[in-house]
């Protein structure tokens, strides 16, 4: 039985490393808002400069949740700047679900894990106690062994357990700051492409009438 508690901590130490491994590549700053696109749409100030911001984004589509977003926004910048903005959201909210979507199994890990260093330990217990009555209570080698293997699983699921746990709420973290960037970056995209989109005569007409 200890054999099987050890196999399924080791498991899920394995499954907990990976992800860490894999969130660590897939929430890069560079990878998600590489410096090119984020650039290009800040020296996008006019319609007619947002064929370059296309241009890099699609070089960038596959990789960066950002060059996504503003190629959304590059796609509805025909209707109304409430239309635009509720696409870009929707589409904002799917990108937020991609980067959180190894977060899930961390969180599971940091939860079960001191569970079954629990219930390795209450085993470990039940080896003990059983084995003492069935010999004498001075056989100090039983008692040894039964101990170990108490601290052992105890200590097995907090190691499994901490890392995961900071992982997740550096990550989590990460993932909250990646999404407030983008939604700053996409936000004055939209803003200088609708006012530049504005002709000066209707400006002009809007603050003769005013006066």
């Amino acid at each position: 039985m200890a054999i099987f508690f050890g196999i399924v901590m080791a498991l899920t130490s394995i499954v907990g490393l990976a992800f860490i491994i894999e969130r660590g590549l897939a929430l890069r700053w560079s990878k998600n808002i590489p410096g090119a696109v984020e650039d290009a749409a800040d020296a996008c100030r006019t319609p007619a400069d947002r064929p370059v911001l296309r241009r890099i984004c699609e070089q960038n589509e596959k990789s960066s949740p950002l060059a996504r977003l503003l190629l959304t926004a590059d796609e509805h910048m025909e209707l109304p700047k409430e239309e635009t903005e509720s696409a870009l959201q929707t589409r904002a909210r799917q990108e937020i679900v991609k980067l959180e979507r190894g977060l899930v199994v961390l969180e599971i890990v940091v939860g079960i894990a001191p569970l079954l260093g629990l219930v390795g330990t209450i085993h470990g217990m039940m080896t003990l106690f059983g084995g003492l009555s069935q010999s004498s209570l001075a056989d100090n080698t039983a008692l040894a062994q039964g101990i170990s293997l108490i601290l052992n699983f105890t200590m097995m699921g907090l190691l499994i357990a901490i890392p995961s746990l900071i992982a997740w709420s550096y990550y989590s973290k990460k993932v909250e700051m990646l999404a407030v960037e983008m939604e700053t970056v996409c936000e004055e995209f939209i803003r200088r492409q609708y006012r530049a989109a504005v002709p000066v005569s209707t400006v002009e007409k809007t603050v003769s009438t005013k006066k």
